[in-house]
């Protein structure tokens, strides 16, 4: 045998084992973690109490983490802020805080707990992973020292990162990732000084990691998928949910859709701050979901999921749109409020019809029929094409069929839970300026409705049978990332209050409605 044909034998025995030993689906879950909240104190705490809190959270992930690993799960993911909660100044968090080394240091803590300090987390987190052969995905706090060479280096001497670590099925580190998108009321931690595009591969697949407000941004979510070409992406995250677009399980479940992705996200379960909705969702529709405003209970989700989620045509969000000629509506226009940013809207008014609603580029045209037309029940066709500069500044091309919250249009866009309205069929398109559109369908109690719509290649989500329960929204959510740093983006005055009125009002009409 030549030199050659060995070397062929060797690449196809090679080949062969590469392919036994990797999986076609694989059995994923989620934890949504009803927290245990440290005391607010004025003063940091000692390392032990900030143990002994994180400890009691430990103990319950724990629970999950045995129970999926019973079930045949291969990989599990927990919250945002699950491990040692939230409401942290910059130096109360720091006793809550480890080193986290590079995963390239080749680590198991579970076996040498010792060898970067003083990690008791890290461990147990190690050790949870090994003892139960399962990837362990959870969110912790990260510290690195820094001196005055680094003209970047806070007051303190430290950077603080809001971290996503892995541990796999033996209990090795194999990701870390820093939050690069912060939240307002994240001022106890540093964003990196650049993004952080952090994959890893495993027999079930290529993952990526983001944390919570990054799936808002281009990086490095969208970077994961359409430069490192992951299969699945694990979201950690704290999700407060706003209505009536921006729902953990209706956002989540859209964007795996819009970007072809499975999609774990981990939300904590906290109904004081409107906390709830988690899920495991493949392209085509969602596998398993949450949502429970009722209770204070945590719940595991799992579900099998296609390791490498099969390729579906790609779509031109605006051909049929563009093609749409748009009857006129006289001066029936009027504008509403969702979320701060102001729709053009159009009252639906019969059972059924064809409707256009422009704004600036973005003409959205939506064909429906009513199961009935209720006295009781107004909807409205909605279109925005503007950047939202309250929380966080990003330009939006909206498309959105909604129920208003009663009969008076000045309410069209207020957050609404309920409606009792029934739809045969509908099909939403839009005159979008991007490829990064987002489609959701929203039902009544805030469920969602898998099997019961699909993307066309030609850019129109529709109905694919009448719907199961009756319509919140039927919206496309789309995303212009190239706009969002545009020379006209930066925050006025009115910008300002309006952040201020969100970070202190918002808490405060929350506590009043619990």
């Amino acid at each position: 045998m030549t030199v050659s044909q060995i070397l062929s034998s060797v690449a196809v025995l090679f080949l062969c084992v590469s392919r036994a030993s990797s999986l076609d689906t694989f059995i994923a879950a989620v934890y949504e973690h009803a927290v245990i909240l440290p005391n607010a104190t004025p003063v940091p705490v000692s390392p032990e109490e900030a143990l002994a809190v994180m400890n009691r959270n430990l103990d319950l992930l724990e629970g999950a983490v045995t129970s999926a690993s019973k079930q045949g799960a291969h990989i599990i993911v927990t919250p945002e802020d699950g491990i040692y909660g939230f409401n942290f100044t910059r130096e109360s968090l720091y006793p809550y805080l480890e080193d986290i080394p590079d995963p390239q240091v080749n680590w198991i803590p579970c076996d040498n707990p010792d060898r970067f300090g003083r990690t008791p987390v890290q461990q147990r987190l190690s050790c949870l992973a090994k003892d139960n052969s399962i990837y362990v995905v959870a969110n912790i706090g990260d510290k690195k020292s820094c001196n005055a060479s680094d003209p970047q280096c806070p007051p303190d001497g430290r950077y603080q990162y809001n971290t996503d670590v892995v541990f796999d099925s033996k209990g090795k580190l194999v990701a870390r990732y820093h939050k690069q998108n912060l939240f307002l009321n994240e001022d106890q931690f540093n964003a990196p000084k650049e993004p952080e595009v952090v994959t890893f591969n495993t027999t079930f697949g290529k993952f990526g990691i983001f944390t919570c407000f990054d799936i808002l941004f281009h990086d490095p979510a969208v970077t994961l998928v359409r430069d490192s070409r992951v299969d699945t992406i694990l979201f950690p995250t704290a999700w407060m949910n706003v209505l009536p677009h921006l729902s953990a399980i209706e956002f989540h479940s859209a964007w795996a859709m819009g970007m072809k992705v499975n999609f774990l996200a981990s939300n904590l379960h906290y109904p004081l701050k409107k906390m709830t909705g988690s899920g495991i969702y493949a392209p085509d529709s969602p596998r398993a979901f949450h949502y429970d405003m009722k209770t204070e209970k945590g719940k595991l989700l799992l579900a099998q999921l296609d390791s490498h989620p099969h390729p579906t045509p790609v779509v031109n969000w605006t051909s049929y749109a563009s093609g749409v000629k748009a009857h006129s509506m006289g001066n029936q226009e009027f504008t509403g409020i969702i979320f701060f940013d102001e729709f053009s809207f159009l009252e639906l008014k019969g059972i059924g019809g064809n409707y256009t609603v422009c704004q600036k580029d973005l003409c959205c045209h939506l064909s429906y029929k009513m199961s009935e037309k209720r006295s009781d029940e107004v909807y409205a066709l909605g279109a925005f094409d503007g950047l939202h500069t309250v929380e966080g500044t990003y330009y939006l091309q909206i498309c959105t069929l909604l129920k208003c919250r009663t009969t008076d249009l000045d309410t069209c866009g207020d957050s609404v839970e309920t409606a009792s309205t029934r739809f045969e069929m509908f099909s939403l398109s839009g005159t979008f300026g991007t490829q990064y559109v987002f489609p959701e369908v929203l039902l009544s109690e805030i469920q969602l409705a898998p099997e019961e719509f699909q993307v066309s290649s030609d850019g129109r989500l529709f109905s694919l049978k009448p719907t199961s329960g009756p319509v919140l929204t039927v919206t496309l959510f789309g995303r212009l990332y190239e706009k969002d740093s545009a020379p006209n983006a930066l925050p006025d005055l009115t910008t300002q209050v309006l952040r201020v009125m969100f970070i202190v009002i918002i808490p405060i009409v929350y506590s009043l409605d619990w």
